[in-house]
This record gives C-alpha cells, sequence and structure tokens, in this order.
C-alpha cells in the first residue's frame, strides 16, 4: 500500500465509486460479499487498491495545504517542480492561531516584532504525491490557498 487505507467514514462516502471499482474488475455484489466472507485478505487487498487510487486522484490535484497549530502557520504552494513554504511563527504565547480571537491578533499585528516569517522551497523527492501525502499525515489540510496568497502579496 502508497498510503493508508481511507477511514470508514470516507468509504462509505465514496461507496458509488467503489461499486464502480469492483465493477471493472467484472466483480458483481454477490461475488464481494463472498469475498467478504470466505477471502477476507482478498477484501482487504481491494480496499487498499481502492484507497491508493483515491489517494492518487486526490493528490495529484492539490495545490495548497496549511497546517496551523497555536503558534505557527506552515502554508504550502504545491507547484509542478516544488514545494513552497510560508511560515510564520508567533512569540506571543496567550495567542493560539487556531481561535477566532487568536488569528484577529496576527492580522492586527502581523508586521509587528512578535510574529516572524521564514520562506522556503524544496523540490520534490521521488514522488511528489507521496510528499504531499507526507504533509498530510503530519496534520496539514487541503485548502483553496487564500491564505498563502494573501500572504504572498503582502511579502512583495
Amino acid at each position: 500500500m502508497k498510503y493508508r487505507r481511507l477511514t470508514q467514514q470516507q468509504l462509505e462516502e465514496l461507496h458509488p465509486e467503489f461499486i464502480n471499482f469492483l465493477a471493472t474488475q467484472s466483480i458483481t455484489a454477490d461475488e464481494w460479499e463472498t469475498i467478504k466472507e470466505e477471502k477476507p485478505q482478498v477484501a482487504e487487498e481491494e480496499l487498499d487498491v481502492f484507497s491508493d487510487l483515491i489517494w492518487e486522484g486526490v493528490l495529484s490535484k492539490v495545490e495548497y495545504l496549511e497546517n496551523i497549530s497555536e503558534l505557527h502557520m506552515h502554508l504550502f504552494h504545491l507547484t509542478d517542480k516544488e514545494m513552497k513554504l510560508f511560515s510564520v511563527k508567533v512569540m506571543n504565547p496567550e495567542i493560539d492561531l487556531r481561535t477566532q480571537e487568536g488569528f484577529g491578533w496576527f492580522k492586527r499585528n502581523f508586521q509587528s516584532d512578535f510574529v516572524e516569517y521564514l520562506t522556503a522551497s524544496k523540490a520534490y523527492g521521488e514522488d511528489k504525491n507521496v510528499d504531499k501525502f507526507k504533509l498530510i499525515e503530519q496534520g496539514a489540510v487541503i485548502t483553496k490557498g487564500e491564505l498563502y496568497q494573501w500572504f504572498e502579496q503582502i511579502m512583495e
């Protein structure tokens, strides 16, 4: 398995897609039930293959990721050739960027001495989707990139 198996909730939400996946392998609903009962290992393998296919499709489309913690923001722009990063560190221990109040403080004070910035870029490894997946596994979430683009504008 290249990534990780989708959660039960994700699999339930992708039920129609999973049915199509089984159909492409000429597996009917009755055959699937038999496989689950008589060959659970084969059923597990099918779920893993399906999960990898879904992850591959999602990751190939991801352009922006955000990982926001109490005092840090890591904003990623995932281009064709490299990963670009805006990193923000808040030096006010009373602030939590994950809250509306904390983020409001940041917007008012983003140019103060209490905020540090770092920009970086890094080439992908052998498989850029694996690199993207690792960021997601570390807590990043897929976004439309509004926050990254805002930083891009103010940093110019």
